[in-house]
């Protein structure tokens, strides 16, 4: 039998980043505690449910207080992730459990109840761990510091995932860079990607295929989404995709499945169609017809873009030839196809399509008859699109605002008054909020028929219906009025424009418009409910919904 003293010397060693490490017991056993005062502490912990907390940690410089109280806070809540059932069912922290014992966790055993703690996602807990070996002096190893890098990209907490992975000593795998490149993606910031990338340049780490599927997302497009493509932004594009399929191939990897996704994504979203259609015989050739269930989301990314560019004969093209590959349309494919018949203006082919999707189990939803009235509209046929509105709603389908803006949009280039005001009330009873492009519509429509004081009136109406749903905003808010509306000073039109920033769009273009109204002279509406031309649609709509006839007859 081996003896006590004998196994406390035996260790087993284990890799971590490539280096070995021994798990032998390194924390003292308690020699100023006895046994009956070790059960006691445990006993005393077990009635006062007392939970020893580290303070909070501090970070580096490269990140702010608030970035750290942020993240503390935002995980407050999910606290109690980071303990254990302990005896009897009570729950103690894991660190307080092994003081209360007498022995001093040292950095193997952080590293354990830190990964413990990220997996229940209690990252709070997890910072004031590592705050808590720092105090100690205790070495932070590599994994601890991937470890925690991985889980706060993830969390999109970039800047400290990023200054985590920076005190990384020695990496010798992408994992945790490729988190931070993925979140960087997500969030559209290339520039820190490009930071990332010089870092693993530097300390020599080779990418891998993950790696090179963020490149083509992250450096594919480079106008969209905020600018038009042009000649020399394609130009930029096709060479960084080049580059980075040179560097792919020079480290010996092929295209994936994704990386081909990516890239077909980036050439739709600067409009090189031609690119966008060899691309895809490349896919078709390495994945599709070997695997046709692969083909189905390449091939909807590029008929969306085709149609988009109203490329409609070439979509059509590829969306025959998907279905002789073997590769079945989903319902993204019908919606995209249908809306490809409202350019070729065929509503024949597009009920065709609806009773093709019905039959293969997909069921139409908005954007489907969006494609659908579109068609109507463009031949001027509102009673019938009125009319497939209405059938809409009794099927239950949730109406939105791009469904009622399609209306809008035509029945001002056509001057149909009698439409807009119809479907301005349709959209205040089914309590759909308008937009912006809603109030341009609508202010454009009367002010080219010649109505420019209902077109004033319309517009605060609607502007306020976007601030709020019931309207009253400025009744509940007083100080928008005066702050924001009814100052003289300058000033407060950049006050105006910080609501952006804080992405409360639509308040601020509300109040912009609000302005805008008082500036020329027309009294402030502070309610919707108050408006005359409100209550009037309001009891048109009434008359109709009496009538009992079709709404689209009525018009």
């Amino acid at each position: 039998m081996v003896s006590l003293a004998m196994r406390g010397n035996i260790s087993i060693g284990r890799t971590v980043y490539g280096k070995l490490y021994s798990t032998r017991l390194d924390i003292p056993v308690p020699s100023n505690d006895g046994l009956g005062s070790t059960i006691l502490d445990l006993r005393n912990s077990k009635q006062h449910g007392s939970c020893i907390l580290a303070p909070p940690m501090y970070l580096p410089d490269t990140i702010s207080a608030s970035t750290e109280q942020q993240v503390i806070c935002t995980d407050n809540r999910k606290a109690k992730c980071a303990e254990t059932n302990g005896l009897n069912g009570q729950k103690h922290s894991l660190l307080t459990k092994m003081q209360n014992l007498g022995l001093q966790p040292s950095s193997h055993t952080y590293d354990g109840i830190i990964r413990a703690i990220v997996s229940q996602r209690s990252f709070g807990d997890a910072m004031r761990m590592l705050k808590k070996m720092q105090q100690e002096n205790l070495k932070l190893y590599d994994s601890t510091l991937a470890t925690l890098s991985i889980t706060f990209s993830r969390e999109l907490q970039l800047d400290l995932a990023e200054s985590l992975l920076n005190q990384i000593s020695e990496c010798l795998y992408p994992h945790p860079y490729n988190a931070l490149l993925a979140s960087c993606d997500a969030l559209n910031q290339p520039e820190r990607a490009l930071r990332v990338l010089a870092k693993m340049r530097k300390i020599k780490l080779l990418p891998d295929m993950r790696t090179y599927e963020l490149l083509f997302s992250l450096f594919g497009i480079v106008n969209a989404p905020y600018e038009d493509s042009n000649m020399l932004s394609q130009e930029v594009a096709a060479k960084r995709i080049k580059a980075i399929e040179r560097d792919m191939a020079n480290n010996g990897f092929q295209h994936s499945h994704l990386s081909l996704k990516n890239i077909l994504k980036s050439l739709g979203e600067e409009g090189m169609i031609r690119e966008l259609v060899q691309y895809l015989h490349v896919a078709e050739n390495l994945f599709i017809y070997s695997n046709p269930s692969l083909g189905t989301d390449m091939y909807n990314i590029v008929l969306h873009y085709l149609v988009e560019a109203q490329e409609s004969h070439m979509a059509i093209e590829i969306f025959k030839k998907m279905k002789l590959c073997g590769c079945h349309p989903d319902s993204t494919t019908y919606n995209i196809m249908i809306d490809c018949c409202s350019i070729i203006r065929s509503y024949r082919s597009a009920s065709l399509l609806i009773s093709m999707m019905i039959r293969e189990g997909f069921c139409p939803v908005a954007c489907t008859y969006t494609a659908l009235i579109k068609i109507l509209l463009e031949d001027e046929n509102f009673n019938e699109a009125l009319n497939v509105l209405e059938r809409i709603k009794l099927d239950g389908i949730k109406l939105d605002v791009l469904l009622f803006n399609t209306f809008l949009r035509q029945a001002c280039y056509k001057g149909r008054i009698d439409v807009i005001e119809f479907i301005v009330e349709f959209m205040h009873q089914e309590k759909v909020q308008p937009d912006p492009t809603t109030c341009g519509y609508v202010f454009s429509a009367y002010v080219n028929s010649g109505f420019q004081n209902t077109a004033i009136e319309a517009l605060q109406v609607l502007s306020l219906r976007m601030m709020s749903e019931d309207g009253n905003i400025l009744n509940a808010r007083k100080s928008f009025v005066d702050e924001f509306i009814l100052d003289e000073d300058l000033a407060s039109e950049s006050h105006l424009y910080k609501l952006f920033e804080d992405s409360e769009d639509e308040v601020a273009i509300g109040l912009l418009n609000l302005r805008w109204c008082a500036i020329i002279g027309f009294p402030i509406c502070a309610s919707a409910d108050q408006s005359l031309w409100a209550k009037r649609l309001e009891s048109r709509f009434q008359k109709r919904l009496a009538s009992g006839s079709g709404r689209g007859e009525q018009l």
